[in-house]
């Protein structure tokens, strides 16, 4: 068949499409169809009457869809729900049988063959893994909070940020969106490690944000420690340690003084050796900071630029400069950033280069009651 002359009518036509043509020319007709007027009180144009019907069913579907998550939020607020897992773990010192529930101040605590799952309803759910105690504090529509005791938990939380809250002997873990695990040792370290989303710790005022990728150790009495990336080199995790705990307070890097770092420096040198802290006196304290903040700025990658940009306000202004050299080589500042700002401790230009420095997404700020860190 000419597919052309189907088309636009060129080409040589088919001797059926040309009977077929001859057919259909007879019932041709050349006058013009009449026009039709329509009366004036037929004329209707389109009214709201369709939207309403279709609105009204959009808005009943949206009332059941909040009845239903309204109340299971309030189941949730009520009790959560615990799942044995394996072994028997313990609900007030009641051995949990297949599931149970808890309810603030109830402790779960699971033995060394025990595993268990709490499960928060909209919130999102959590497991407790052997060897671990926790306790409900409070169970608020907006406000699910446990204590940590010690062991570990693995938290999947789907909720908005800041409704799921660890409370730990050294941080408050905020849930920003996010899977998680926190683990609490006998000496009440916690590490937090974060596989998606971001998770921020605090305590006293001191604030460290931890993305997905990334971990943050804390210690009783001194708060957060600064977060570093999950594969980061053993020498960076030293030296952070060494910066954070260790030598905290030489140099006014957080509060606790001279006496903070003499007894950190000692007690760093009998654990791991090092002697500098107790021969060297303050000075010697002083001078080994200096060399671990080097150490820091050398070691740290493109990676590790979270790390950096927390040490900004976490040192003494005089310790900033190498910081500072070493993110703005691998993460240069936005316009508006300047190194005196940044050596000075200004707190916006630190909120700005943190916008510059492409960490993922960060639309939970707006859900954060205060600024950034402010620079000690």
């Amino acid at each position: 068949m000419n597919e052309d002359y189907l088309w636009d009518r060129s080409g040589a036509p088919e001797p059926d499409i040309e009977r077929l043509e001859r057919v259909l020319g007879t019932l041709r007709e050349d006058v013009p169809a009449p026009h039709f007027k329509m009366p004036a009180q037929e004329i209707r144009r389109p009214g709201l009457a369709p939207w309403l019907g279709r609105l009204a069913a959009v808005a009943a579907i949206v009332v059941i869809v909040l009845a239903g998550s309204w109340y299971s939020l309030q189941q949730s607020v009520r009790a959560w729900s615990v799942t044995r897992l394996t072994g028997a773990p313990s609900i007030g010192g009641f051995a949990v049988a297949a599931s149970g529930e808890l309810r603030p101040g109830d402790w779960l605590v699971t033995d060394s063959a025990s595993r268990a799952q709490v499960s928060l309803g909209l919130i999102g759910r959590f497991q407790v893994s052997p060897n671990s105690s926790i306790r409900v504090v409070r169970s608020q529509w907006n406000d699910f909070r446990v204590a940590l005791n010690r062991g570990r938990v693995d938290a999947q939380i789907w909720a908005p940020p800041k409704f799921f809250f660890v409370e730990t002997p050294a941080a408050l873990a905020v849930d920003l969106g996010c899977v998680y695990s926190l683990e609490v040792d006998e000496n009440g370290v916690a590490t937090l490690r974060v596989t998606r989303g971001w998770v921020a710790l605090e305590e006293g005022g001191r604030r460290s944000f931890v993305p997905a990728g990334a971990m943050c150790r804390t210690r009783p009495k001194w708060g957060p420690g600064t977060p570093l990336q999950q594969d980061a080199s053993e020498r960076l995790r030293n030296k952070i340690e060494e910066v954070d705990f260790e030598l905290a307070g030489v140099s006014g890097g957080v509060p606790g003084g001279i006496a903070g770092g003499i007894s950190g420096g000692v007690s760093g040198g009998v654990s791991g050796g090092v002697s500098g802290g107790i021969s060297g006196g303050v000075e010697g304290l002083k001078r080994r900071r200096a060399e671990a903040i080097a150490a820091i700025a050398n070691e740290a990658r493109i990676e590790d630029r979270v790390t950096l940009w927390h040490l900004l306000s976490r040192v003494a202004e005089a310790e900033r400069a190498p910081i500072y050299n070493r993110l703005a080589e691998l993460a240069p500042p936005p316009a508006g950033v300047t190194r005196e700002g940044i050596l000075r401790g200004d707190s916006q230009m630190l909120a700005r280069w943190w916008s510059g420095l492409a960490l993922g997404d960060t639309t939970w700020w707006g859900f954060w009651r205060g600024p950034l860190p402010a620079p000690l």
